[in-house]
């Protein structure tokens, strides 16, 4: 049995009225535990109502969503999510924030600084421990919600394009980093992204979703080594690119297709 079992969801807002939106249309994925899955696809193809769904903020209109052998009917401590937005308590100290969770757990004091210190140290932000938010970069403050996510030890972690709003550098810096970090925790990870490339270096998985309704147009192993060359990665994304740039131009132009286009 898969770790995280999606059968037949489908995701419909304003069902009742006369123009519903069908976000995403009868998903079926089944994702192993401890994997590495990437989702990428179309702008409004519902990659990121999918992801919502699993995290339990959103319910399904159809279909069941299934986590360990649970179904999945509401939010809850073995999910962890990163957003594009950091989402930081601005009050807070980078220890501050990271230790918030574990505050509402209950954990004692002294333990908790322990294990903020231990994620504080693994997104490398020694030596910031009590700066602020508005003192930190952007890369800086999405590295203190990742180990904020971290040090609440979720079996799954859910990020949702968290590095969408950085620079080109820091972004690759932080692709790096959470690969690392992702090989070694042992977690399962669904990462959606807008970033072909992207995908491919951090996934041993990409699921490409089609342009709206969402559906699950295809899904591919990624048998790339950890220190493959530059160039394998770009050849891996652009294979996928290829099936994927018929669905973005779908979503742009409804109706067409690449083949159209081009001829026209």
């Amino acid at each position: 049995m898969a770790y995280i079992d999606i059968e037949g969801v489908s995701k419909v807002y304003q069902a009742d009225t006369p123009d519903p939106i069908i976000a995403c249309d009868r998903v079926d994925l089944a994702i192993e535990r401890n994997s590495i899955v990437t989702i990428v696809g179309p702008s409004g193809c519902g990659k990121s109502t999918l992801l919502h769904m699993i995290g339990g903020f959103i319910t399904p209109t159809a279909g069941e969503i299934r986590l360990g052998g649970e179904k999945v009917v509401e939010p809850g401590p073995d999910r962890g999510v990163v957003f594009q937005h950091f989402a930081l308590f601005p009050w807070m100290t980078v220890r501050g924030n990271v230790e918030y969770g574990l505050a509402e757990k209950k954990m004692p004091k002294a333990e908790r600084r322990e294990v903020s210190q231990h994620y504080i140290d693994m997104v490398k932000l020694t030596g910031f421990e009590d700066a602020y938010p508005n003192r930190l970069s952007g890369g800086m403050q999405q590295r203190v919600a990742l180990a904020r996510m971290l040090a609440c030890d979720p079996d799954t972690l859910l990020m949702d394009e968290p590095f969408g709003a950085l620079d080109a550098q820091t972004r690759m810096i932080m692709q790096e980093e959470l690969r690392e970090i992702c090989r070694a925790s042992k977690k399962t990870v669904l990462f959606v992204t807008h970033d072909v490339r992207e995908a491919v270096f951090l996934g041993e998985r990409v699921v490409v979703m089609s342009a709206r309704p969402g559906r699950i147009k295809t899904v591919l192993d990624i048998d790339l080594a950890d220190d493959a060359p530059r160039l394998a990665v770009d050849e891996k994304a652009d294979e996928i690119w290829d099936i994927l740039k018929d669905e973005v131009i779908k979503a742009v132009v409804p109706g067409a297709s690449y083949g159209a286009r081009a001829a026209g």
